[in-house]
Formats: C-alpha cells, structure tokens, sequence
C-alpha cells in the first residue's frame, strides 16, 4: 500500500474533496461580501497546502493506523482477557482526547466568555474522562452482542434528563462537546479497535457490531459535561479573573512562519497528539501481548505520514481559511438578509464535512466491510447534506432564539423512529457519522459562525446561544445515513459478494436445467419439497365429451390410474354443421376437454377404461387421444406411482 501511485489517488481524491469549500468562498467573498481580501494568495496556497496534507494523512491511516489497530483488537479478542481489552480501550479514549486541538479551541472559548467560572483544563479532564469511559461502553457491547440502539436510545434520555436540571449557560457547550471529541487520529484508530473485536469475535459481524464506538463518544462527553456545569454553577463562584480569548487575524494567516524552526515547533506539536497514541499502542503490544508488530517499519512510517500530514494539514488551514471564515461570519452578520446567513451556513457545513480527513477514512473502511453495498462518495455527500442542514437550522436558531434543548430532543424523536424502520447494517455506521462530521476542518468554522451571530445579533448571549452548532452538525448526518440506508434498501443494492453469489446460483440452476432439460421433473407427495427428475415417459392424455358426461369421463380416468385432470371448456361442430359454420362461431361451449398428464404406462388403461364406460366406439359421444410429452416439470405425483 506503501506506493506512489496510491499517494497520488488520494492526492486525486483530496483535491477532489477541498473543491466545494473553494467553491463556496469564491462565491461568497466575490457575489455577497463583494469583496477580494488582502491575503488571497495566502488562502489559495495554503488550500493546497491542505489537499497534500490530507493525501499524506490518509496514507499514513492505511499503511499504520488502520492495520495496527485491527491487529491489537483481533489478539485481544483471540487471548481472551476482557480486562485488557477494557483498559486498552479507556486509554486510547482518554489519550486521544486530553490532547485533541478541536478540544483545546472550545475549552478555552468556554472559560473566556464564562468569565472563568468553567476551568479549561477541568472540563477537559471531564470530557476525555467520559470519552475513554464510551469507549469501554462500547467495547464491552461488542464483546456481549447487545444491539446498539438500547444503548443509544437510554443515552438520549439520560441526555435529556440531564438538560432538565442543568443550568442554560452548560447545555449549548455540553452539546457541541459531544462533536469535537472525536478527533482526526481517534476515529481511525477507535474505528479500528471496533471493526478488529466485530471481525474476530465469534458471532460478531463488523458491519452492525464493529460501528458504534464513535456514537458512545459523541454521546456521554454531553452528559458528564452537564453534571459538571450543575457543580460549576451551583457550588463555585465567579472567578473575577477571565482567560483571554484568542483571535487569529488576516494578518497574522497571512505572515505564517516557514522557518525551519517553526515547522519543526508544528511537526513537534502535532506529535504530542499521535506520539501518546503510538506510546500506548508499543506497550499493550508489547508489553501485554508480549508479541511484535508485524510489518513494525511501515507501521512506524504510516504514524510519520500522519504526524506530518496533519501538520502540513493545519499550516494549511492556519495560512488564511480559518481566519476567512471568521471575516466572513462577522461580515454576513452584519448584512441585513439572513436567508445570506443561512446559506451561507448550509454551504460551508457542506463544503467541509466533504473535506473531513476522519470521514473519508471511516467512509473507505464502510465501504471495504460492507462488501461495497455502501458507496463512500456516496455515503460522505448523505452525510455532509446532514452537515449542511444541521448548521443552517442551528443558525435560525441563534437568529430567531430559542433553547436549544427542544430541537435537539425533536432531532433525538425523529432519530430514534429511523431506527426502527432504517436496515440494521446502516444503523450503527449512522450513529457513528455524527462523530465524524466536527473535526479539524469543521469545528474552528462551526464555532467561529455560531460565536460570531451570537455576539452580533443584540439579545443574544454568547455562552448560551453561541454554542450549539456543532450540536447540530452531529446530530442531523444520523438522520440522513439512516435515509440513505432505507433508499438503498429500496432499491435493492446488494455488496459485491452478495451480487457474485446471486450470479453463481443462477448459474447453478441454469446448469441443473440444463442437465435436466431431457429428465422429467416432479414432486413426490408426501416426501421433502426437493425437486426430483427421472428418464419416465409421460403422456398427455385428451378426452373430449359433452358436458352432462363429464362426471363419467372423470370416474373412469381415475379408475384407470390418472392423478389429476385439466378441464377446458369446448365446443364442437359435426361435419355437417361445418356448411354454417360462420352462425356458430359464437355459440357457447357444449362440450368439456380433458386432459390428464400421465406416467405413460398408464396411457392404454385410461383410454380404455373411458372408452368401455362412456361407449366412445358405439353408440356413445366423445373423442379420446394421446400423445407424448418431453420437458415435463411442476407435476406433483405419488411414491407408489414411481
């Protein structure tokens, strides 16, 4: 995997994925602000900076993460040590979040504008606390095959108990909390661990069992975050010392270092990130397992590419789009259309969820465990539209008022029915797409927007309504893959091996006719439902007589051996009334035709037994015939006539 040309199909792919967002801020900047900003150039290069950088991360998940994780979750579940496996899971929950950057950002909003009453560092504590405990959550599922939405459902209503009690100022960040904790590096890897247990676990199947993990993540971060603001609020006071709050400018995109010194200082940072990570990993491998890595040199290089990929990943988004999409937030505030506002959010939501590196990661994996049945482009464009929505409903929220708590309970209503109705593979990779969607790319925009209208917009607050968009970013994309599975059930997808192994049955039964084709195939009454053939002659046998005789025929037939009858209805003209035969065309039918289907052997006691009853050679009426039948099938005979 370890290849140049793999690079540049991802490189293809990354480029391909940024090009909505430049899209979208040409449009914007040029059609609705009217205006070309000064670091323009800045922009753009950085935007390329970000496809390599992505293209790079990718691969380093494929050649490293990915295989790493799988393998550490498939020998855990092969030693059988659930005690183990439990602690690996709480440590990467709890690693990977203490350090995740989308973390940091928000932690340090909330204690600015909470005038220092919310503690940075504690909340963080908190939330990679109930981070690592999802992760143990979910683990321990798997190992019991419990299906995950009773445990999705029961998180809801925690969730919304919680919001009862919990004072206003908490609910919105608690919420948006529940989407940034499941970074670029967590969900590759935590995906991993899952996907590895569902594979190996007997009874497990990776696609309705391996998903989950990253919607107990998103969900309990929301409920130890509120039981922390209902201590915060009730039992500390206002600290009169508040944390300042950072501002990235145009300015300062724009005059981003190239020193070695500072790329190094970023390569540095992004590596107290994802060294943890490789830490933890090196010593449940080789210090519990007690067995080496396979394959350890590319696992190494893999980890390498991602540290580097998203380094060069937030250079890129530090050289001019984050700080352009905070301009353009403050300046469509203060234009006087908030249809502009909302398209604006629906826009960016969608434009980068499609640039996510964590979606498109669990995308491929999706799509590679479902034996194809899903899409990934497919499946990121459902999920981005969910984006999309989220963030344009959760502005006309800022915009119009209103708590935050109804519509996300609507949204937990609607979520919950579509589970039901929803096809069982789809569900869990539907709850885990909520996680996915607020990462790197969407979480500085998202906060950035909703922060901006809640400061500008007069009576609103910014702790109470500024946060919540990334609330809805998580919550709608659930709604939308739920969507996507039931169409695709509709019309009848089917995976790859599914489709192979409908080619080989219909192969199989074209073979057996083929062989059969010459054979007679029949049922035996009171024996198995399996088809059975024989080289047996069979004959079809006509009796044709007048209606009022019919009963006679019938008797006779049976007597003689015959099994069962076809009765048309028949009308005859003797050779004399063929003179007028155009008057009598439409005459009705005075005659019954019978036909039996018959072992051939059996041919000469029918035709006799009929002809002595009814008198066919004397006096009597009716024409009796036979002739043989080939290709026979369908016809249902008894064991004592074979």
């Amino acid at each position: 995997m370890l290849n140049i040309r793999s690079f540049l199909i991802l490189l293809r792919e990354s480029f391909r994925d940024l090009l909505p967002i430049i899209l979208v801020i040409i449009f914007f900047q040029l059609a609705i602000i009217q205006n070309v900003p000064d670091n323009w150039l800045s922009t753009a290069i950085g935007l390329a900076i970000v496809g390599v950088g992505l293209a790079v991360f990718l691969l380093g998940l494929e050649v490293g993460v990915f295989p790493v994780g799988e393998g550490l979750a498939s020998d855990f579940a092969h030693k059988g040590s659930t005690g183990w496996i439990v602690l690996f899971a709480f440590m990467i929950g709890f690693g990977t979040t203490v350090a995740e950057p989308a973390l940091l950002v928000i932690a340090d909003k909330a204690a600015s504008i909470s005038a220092g009453r919310i503690d940075a560092f504690t909340l963080r504590m908190v939330v990679a606390f109930s981070v690592g405990f999802a992760i143990v959550l979910g683990v321990w599922r798997i190992i019991k095959g419990t299906p995950i939405h009773y445990y999705i459902i029961s998180g809801y209503i925690l969730v919304v108990a919680t919001t009862a009690f919990a004072p206003q100022e908490i609910v919105g960040l608690a919420y948006d909390l529940g989407g940034v904790t499941t970074s670029t590096v967590t969900v590759p890897l935590v995906a991993a661990l899952g996907i590895g247990l569902a594979s190996t676990i007997k009874g497990r199947n990776p696609v309705l069992d391996g998903f989950g993990l990253i919607a107990f993540a998103s969900l309990t971060p929301m409920i130890f975050v509120q039981f922390y603001g209902i201590y915060v609020y009730e039992f500390i006071q206002v600290s009169d010392v508040a944390v300042p709050l950072v501002h990235h400018t145009a300015e300062t995109a724009a005059a981003f270092d190239f020193s070695l010194l500072a790329l190094l200082k970023g390569i540095l940072s992004v590596g107290t990130d994802v060294i943890p990570i490789l830490a933890i990993i090196l010593f449940f491998q080789y210090a519990v397992l007690k067995k080496p890595i396979d394959n350890l040199k590319e696992v190494l290089i893999g980890f390498a590419l991602v540290i580097v990929g998203l380094d060069a990943f937030v250079i890129g988004l530090e050289m001019g789009l984050f700080s352009l999409g905070e301009t353009m937030a403050l300046q469509l505030t203060q234009n006087d259309s908030t249809v502009v506002i909302y398209s604006f959010a629906f826009a960016i939501g969608f434009s980068t969820t499609m640039a996510e590196p964590s979606l498109t990661a669990i995308a491929k994996k999706a799509k590679e465990i479902s034996d194809g049945k899903i899409n990934d482009f497919v499946l990121r464009l459902f999920v981005a539209l969910g984006v999309a929505m989220g963030i344009s409903l959760g502005a006309f929220r800022i915009v119009n008022g209103g708590e935050i708590v109804y519509y996300i309970m609507t949204g937990y209503m609607f979520v919950i029915a579509l589970t039901f109705i929803a096809p069982k593979y789809i569900v869990p990779i539907a709850y885990d797409s909520g996680g996915v969607t607020t990462s790197t790319v969407t979480v500085p925009l998202v906060a950035a927007l909703g922060l901006g209208l809640a400061t500008n917009i007069p009576g609103r607050d910014p702790l109470i309504d500024g946060f919540g968009l990334i609330a809805f970013a998580s919550l709608f994309p659930m709604l939308t893959v739920m969507l996507y599975g039931v169409i695709t059930e509709k019309m009848g997808i089917k995976g790859e091996h599914e489709l192979e192994s409908m080619h080989l049955q219909e192969l199989r039964y074209a073979l057996e006719d083929a062989q059969n084709m010459g054979l007679t195939t029949v049922k035996v009454q009171g024996a198995t439902e399996k088809r059975h053939s024989y080289r047996m002659p069979f004959s079809a046998v006509h009796v044709i007589v007048p209606h009022e005789r019919e009963d006679e025929a019938l008797l006779a037939a049976k007597d003689a051996g015959a099994r069962g009858v076809t009765i048309m209805q028949a009308h005859g003209m003797g050779l004399d009334e063929m003179d007028n035969f155009y008057n009598r065309l439409h005459s009705d039918a005075t005659d019954s035709n019978l036909m039996f289907i018959t072992p051939s052997k059996n041919v000469n006691a029918i035709i006799r037994n009929i002809m002595d009853k009814l008198d066919i050679t004397g006096d009597g009426e009716g024409i009796a015939f036979a002739y043989p039948v080939s290709h026979l099938k369908g016809v249902t005979l008894k064991s004592s006539d074979l």
